[in-house]
């Protein structure tokens, strides 16, 4: 009987006892091919030997040293690297621990500038339905994964939120893409205005949505859209990055992509690829330099903030990407992924579409593809897919309540960046079969 309070308490998961590249071993001697990345986490698979020899030496040379007494080297050239690397002005990094403590830095960082700016009035953030940003109260909060956020819905602050950008959905018969994004732009500056623009903090959005509705990237425009009304009334973007970020999605940071600058940038999963718990905010010129003329500080902290080791792993990951050409194996190996998903599933009766970007893909599974109608959340087919992926050594990120929270399964696909060719395709094909497995039972 294990001693660890685990994710489902009636039924414990298989013990890893081995990882390396894209696949990982059980106590029992089963493997698993690695179609997720864990959580989109393992960009670079288990095991490399460059970032295990960095962790290596630098727990060697030194293991910890906390941040109010001391920096260290892998932090200050980790995070000169991230912003050399990114555009614009964004030359400012605040480490931390993972996806969702970066988001709560984050928050409080934006909070601040505006208490600063002597304009402490501004207090509400606005967000998307059908959307993720971590696991803390206030990351739960600027939230839109209605599951996730019901048990705790007392605890958490108020936030206006907007229809998402899901086209597949949400475009109505005969409109174009062009004025499907339009008016939810509309929608987004009806939402300042009955807020007061003199409210708002900011617009906190996923560049690429991820995990709570699978793989949904922005239609052409949205996000300069949403650049122009954050200008327009004095309000910071804040682009969540933890899931798409890091070259997931085929560039470095994935609103490069959208040709806007955000104000902030959270960062977490491959930023460290699994090796160490790590997450990062990005912050513009603007934002630092008002906290450094006014109080001097930012008015906030953790234990484990700027780790050595997580540094320094973080550090060889994105040497290796660099190197490596990584980046161009995403846009390569996402390109075959997709032909090898539509071959397989582009004319399956349950699956109503097949998107995403680089290597973060989803399939949205239907029961009847014409009216895109959903399966009844009862049958709880996501959690049937995961359990026939699992028996057939795949590890894949399936989840319910796509559409609204209770109604709609999709499948998320985030192989590491090393994936073969050869290996993409025996994921779809265990993946197809899995599938149909699934549906055999829940039909």
């Amino acid at each position: 009987m294990s001693q660890i309070i685990h994710r489902n308490l009636r039924r414990p998961p298989p013990l890893a006892v081995g990882a390396a590249g894209i696949t990982v071993r059980d106590q029992q001697g089963n493997s698993y091919l690695d179609a997720s990345g864990g959580a989109a986490v393992s960009s670079l698979g288990h095991a490399h030997p460059e970032v295990l020899a960095a962790m290596h030496a630098q727990i060697d040379k030194l293991a910890y040293a906390h941040t109010a007494f001391f920096s260290c080297e892998a932090a200050e050239e980790l995070a000169a690297r991230l912003a050399n690397d990114a555009p614009g002005d964004l030359d400012h990094v605040y480490l931390v621990s993972g996806g969702s403590e970066a988001m709560e830095a984050a928050l409080k960082l934006a909070r601040q500038y505006f208490v600063e700016g002597e304009q402490p009035q501004r207090g509400v953030f606005i967000a998307r339905r059908q959307s993720y940003h971590g696991n803390t109260l206030g990351a739960l909060a600027v939230g839109g994964n209605e599951w996730r956020r019901r048990p705790f819905e007392p605890l958490l602050m108020d936030v206006p939120r907007v229809a998402p950008c899901y086209a597949y959905r949400d475009r109505l018969p005969g409109q174009s893409i062009d004025d499907y994004t339009a008016a939810l732009l509309r929608e987004l500056e009806q939402c300042i205005l009955a807020t007061g623009p003199e409210q708002v903090i900011g617009f906190v959005a996923e560049t690429v949505v991820g995990a709570t509705a699978g793989a949904v990237p922005p239609t052409p425009g949205y996000f300069r859209g949403v650049r122009k009304l954050c200008d327009q009334y004095g309000m910071l973007l804040i682009a969540d990055e933890v899931m798409c970020g890091m070259g997931r999605t085929g560039t470095l940071y994935a609103f490069e992509q959208e040709n806007v600058l955000p104000d902030l940038v959270v960062l977490g999963k491959g930023l460290g690829a699994g090796y160490q718990p790590i997450g990062a905010v990005l912050a513009r010129e603007h934002i630092v330099k008002r906290l450094r003329d006014g109080s001097g500080a930012f008015q906030h902290g953790h234990t484990y903030m700027g780790h050595p080791v997580a540094a320094a792993a973080a550090l060889a990951v994105q040497k290796v990407i660099q190197r490596d050409n990584l980046l161009g194996a995403v846009t390569a190996r996402g390109a075959t992924m997709r032909r090898l998903l539509r071959d397989a599933f582009g004319a399956h009766p349950h699956v109503g579409d097949i998107r995403g970007r680089g290597l973060l893909l989803g399939l949205e599974l239907v029961r009847e593809r014409g009216a895109k109608t959903p399966f009844d959340p009862a049958l709880k087919l996501h959690a049937a897919v995961k359990e026939q992926a699992m028996a057939r050594g795949l590890m894949i990120y399936p989840m319910g309540g796509t559409i609204d929270g209770r109604h709609g399964d999709h499948i998320l696909l985030a192989p590491p960046f090393i994936a073969t060719e050869a290996e993409l395709g025996e994921i779809t094909g265990r993946l197809a079969e899995s599938l149909q497995a699934a549906l055999a039972s829940a039909l």
